[in-house]
């Protein structure tokens, strides 16, 4: 699937609601619950009640309290039309994306956040060696803080796209991902975030209580959950419970969220110390274009674009805040249209870790809003070098052992 293509769809379906208007937490409408003509509900019905029973085979969970659970399942028609592609005229617009989400509103939200949640921050920053401002970033662009979390029941929008997915050509791709999606969910909920499902002989019980508040808590129309907006694989494989109060919430706890979104983009090969992309100079704009294939893959060198013209000598210098010259890279095209309309790009580099922030969405537009918000909060986008004896150390394990005495102060942050 071409990126430049797919990548809005992607990430509509991937990353949650940070693209949909919402209401704040306090403040959300009940849970939507549509249904549609009863042909398609017989098929939806069927259709789950196959899965159901091929997880409770699969995973010796009762099928009595999964069919309890999915019992009030429904098919949301405003899902089906969410997640459908952009028309044909549709143009895409990284200025107008990059004004949606870095703006007064979120990064004073952000401000706030981190004030709240400093040192603990700082801890995760030091544990984690991924930068605070990143942490906050990615939180502020999906949720506005827990402000959008989403109003649709997961059961709903899992089961809905799993089953009822609009007519596209990727439909079987998308189905298949969705059905993957909605049987972590089961697993999730039935074994309370992720631990280890009962034994077939254990005197274990599950709360069908906590099941059922579980598969009816609310989510994006994509189905991802909480403050980070995780889908249910995501929270099985890369939660953690921050706040030591030994089970996980997304939802409520920061602290969760916060450790959680550290872990994801650790175990996502975050590198510690290092520039996330590079702006592509003006003369090598040409040579970008004829290299930006849309493929979120490390293909180049930067010692490679550095005789392209496409960066500078000292972008390829770690003592100048830029990264090894054989670091790997790839070119970011951010298209847009002008005020005459007219169809415009603009181009950057991008390292290791903007690829990592392209794992949590698949957008470039996502990725380097995350940049942009960061380093409004005060992230430098350069390696990390110790000043002293730096000839004898370098490259990212100077930038780790920078990164672990790093300490966080609110001046660091950019004032409203």
């Amino acid at each position: 699937m071409n990126f430049r293509v797919s990548y809005i769809l992607l990430a509509v379906a991937l990353a949650g609601c940070s693209s949909t208007p919402t209401l704040p937490i306090q403040s959300q409408q009940s849970i939507v619950n549509q249904t549609d003509d009863a042909a398609t509900e017989a098929r939806f019905s069927q259709n789950l009640n196959e899965l159901l029973t091929q997880v409770s085979q699969n995973q010796e969970i009762p099928l009595p309290a999964l069919e309890m659970g999915f019992l009030d399942a429904k098919t949301v028609p405003s899902i089906r039309k969410l997640v459908l592609p952009p028309s044909g005229t549709f143009k895409k617009n990284w200025l107008a994306y990059r004004k949606r989400f870095i703006e007064p509103v979120r990064l004073k939200a952000g401000r706030a956040f981190w004030d709240q949640n400093q040192a603990f921050l700082s801890q995760v920053e030091q544990e984690s060696e991924v930068p605070a401002e990143i942490i906050v970033a990615i939180i502020g662009i999906e949720t506005i803080y827990g402000r959008q979390t989403g109003n649709f029941r997961v059961k709903d929008v899992l089961s809905t796209l799993a089953f009822s997915y609009p007519d596209t050509p990727n439909k079987p791709a998308r189905e298949q991902l969705f059905k993957d999606q909605l049987k972590e969910l089961i697993l999730l909920c039935w074994t309370g975030a992720g631990g280890k499902l009962p034994s077939k002989n254990s005197n274990q019980g599950i709360n069908s209580a906590r099941f059922s508040a579980c598969l009816n808590q609310n989510s994006s129309y994509a189905g991802a959950i909480g403050l980070p907006q995780f889908m249910p694989s995501s929270i099985r494989s890369f939660a953690v419970d921050g706040d030591g109060d030994g089970q996980i919430d997304l939802k409520q706890s920061p602290k969760d969220a916060i450790a959680s979104v550290a872990n994801f983009m650790k175990k996502h090969g975050w590198q510690p110390g290092m520039p996330i992309s590079f702006p592509v100079q003006a003369n090598g704009i040409s040579a970008a274009k004829a290299l930006a294939d849309g493929e979120p893959q490390l293909k180049y060198t930067v010692q490679e674009l550095i005789q392209k013209g496409i960066l500078t000598q000292q972008q390829g210098d770690l003592q100048s805040g830029g990264v090894d010259p054989q670091s790997k890279a790839f070119i970011v095209d951010l298209p847009y249209p002008d005020k005459d309309g007219v169809d415009q790009v603009q181009y950057f580099v991008g390292l290791n870790n903007f690829l990592t922030i392209v794992q949590y969405n698949r957008s470039y537009f996502y990725a380097q809003s995350v940049a942009e918000f960061a380093e409004a909060l005060g992230y430098k986008n350069q390696s990390v070098v110790p000043v002293e004896n730096p000839t004898k150390t370098s490259g990212s394990k100077a930038a780790t052992e920078k990164s672990k005495s790093k300490k966080f102060s609110p001046k660091k942050k950019v004032k409203s």
